[in-house]
């Protein structure tokens, strides 16, 4: 199995929660359309002026997907565990 990458677009400002949120109906309709292998997605908040979305893909979709919708960044993505 290979690793999976999240994609993560920042959003900065007062509005940065919300815009956060929106962009993640986005990515849950590209994720339809296209029918990527992974279906996990999200926002996070990391203060009122910081807040991020993202979309997860496995390796072998990443080039496409990130010339398709310009995420700001990536990371290697690690499943979380339950505490």
């Amino acid at each position: 199995m290979g690793r999976k990458i999240k994609l993560i677009w920042d959003f900065r400002g007062p509005t940065a929660e919300k815009t956060a949120e929106h962009h993640v109906i986005h990515l849950k309709e590209y994720i339809a359309i296209e029918k990527t292998n992974l279906n996990i997605t999200g926002h996070q908040d990391f203060g009122p002026m910081h807040s991020i979305a993202y979309m997860v893909v496995d390796e072998p979709e990443m080039i496409p997907v990130r010339d398709a919708l310009k995420p700001h960044r990536g990371e290697v993505y690690t499943e979380p565990t339950d505490q």
